[in-house]
């Protein structure tokens, strides 16, 4: 079947809608009689545009290729609109767009572009055209944009190049690379000894089903540190944990790092943390997984977990994450270690979520996920429960 993006080929001369626009055109670009805009677009107005002048296609389907399945940037991608849709515009770099000529009109808020292509962000692009496709996506969501114009057909195959092939090393390399995570996996791979973390951006859990994602299990453990090893200067607030996967690797590695030095003054408070980390990696991941497909969410009737028939394939993080901190309350240390010991109150959790979804989140995942009264909703089930528990015991 024809996908938009590659009938687009075909009618390069475009009219695209535009939500910002400004020229940012640099002294040297006006010397040399090109042009170059920045703004924002609505994400489906990238799905009408051509990438045959890009060095790369979608390479889910790009033809003659031996990888047909996503790779760590298209799951990257598709992370951020599922979990952060409304940070999706500042996170991802959108694409950049290249015409021999251009026209907007500010009423009309459209650009009509000659002979335009994509020259960076064909993977941002095919991630999108496939969850549009899912109908996984609303009307809601916008992309960023570099539009380049010039008719130097010499400098259109030197930016697109440039821009495809200049990559960063990300954190979780840095991290891995320095032995950081070495620990922590040797720890893990004591209760899942088929597993081991990522550590480094080359490789990617869909890909290789013996790899956990490591900043994923590093946000679900941060979720869990009790108050009494809360490390951070502000209050005690776990909702960061959801959205905020470079914070809680950042995060480890400030823990590691004290933990560590033995000169450093709060040695002894970090190094409490990172056994923790320690302690609970393997129970953390276990934990994850089975409130992501919970049985409880069955008789739920909330239409952002996905189904397949009665049984639960997938609960959105945003419901999850508030679940996991509220689990923080029964964080204990035992003669073994730090242990998770939840009484059996699976059902009043889900209905503290449930009510925290539909009330306070207006039914939305991602704004549970980083609202902090639906934290304290959630949590507040799990306090009360621990504190019935002390007064039987006494």
């Amino acid at each position: 079947m024809e996908t938009v993006r590659n009938s687009a080929a075909k009618n390069r001369n475009l009219v695209v809608p535009f939500l910002s626009l400004r020229n940012i055109s640099s002294p040297e670009d006006v010397v040399a009689g090109r042009k170059v805009f920045a703004g924002h677009m609505p994400a489906k107005a990238i799905l009408s545009l051509p990438t045959d002048e890009n060095v790369r296609d979608y390479l889910v389907d790009a033809e003659g290729k031996q990888r047909r399945t996503p790779t760590s940037v298209h799951r990257a991608i598709k992370d951020t609109l599922e979990n952060r849709p409304d940070l999706f515009c500042i996170l991802n770099g959108g694409v950049v767009i290249v015409a021999r000529d251009s026209e907007a009109d500010e009423k009309e808020k459209v650009l009509k572009l000659k002979k335009a292509s994509i020259l960076n962000g064909s993977q941002t692009q095919g991630v999108l055209q496939d969850m549009f496709n899912a109908g996984q996506l609303g009307d809601d969501i916008s992309v960023k944009f570099e539009l380049i114009i010039t008719d130097d057909e010499d400098l259109i195959a030197e930016i697109t190049i440039a821009r495809n092939f200049q990559n960063a090393v990300r954190s979780l390399s840095i991290v891995g690379t320095r032995g950081e995570l070495d620990e922590l996996e040797k720890y893990f791979m004591v209760t899942h000894p088929r597993l081991r973390l990522q550590k480094s951006e080359s490789e990617w859990p869909a890909e290789d089903t013996n790899i956990v994602q490591t900043e994923k299990l590093l946000q679900v453990i941060a979720a869990l540190l009790p108050d009494e090893l809360w490390f951070k200067s502000t209050e005690i607030n776990r909702a960061y944990t959801y959205n905020s996967k470079a914070t809680c690797l950042k995060d480890f590695d400030t823990i590691y790092r004290k933990a560590k030095a033995k000169t450093d003054e709060d040695h002894e408070k970090f190094k409490g943390v990172y056994q923790f980390y320690l302690d609970v990696v393997g129970q953390a991941f276990d934990l994850y997984e089975t409130w992501k497909a919970h049985p409880e969410f069955e008789g739920c009737g909330l239409r952002c977990i996905e189904r397949e028939g009665k049984s639960i394939v997938e609960v959105p993080d945003g419901l999850v994450f508030p679940v996991l901190a509220a689990m923080s309350e029964f964080a204990v240390k035992t003669k073994q270690g730090w242990r998770i010991k939840a009484p059996p109150i699976e059902t009043e959790l889900i209905a503290a979520a449930k009510t925290a979804y539909m009330e306070i989140a207006k039914s939305k995942p991602d704004v549970m996920g980083k609202t902090k009264a639906c934290y304290s909703q959630v949590q507040q089930v799990a306090e009360m429960y621990k504190k019935f528990s002390k007064l039987a015991v006494a």
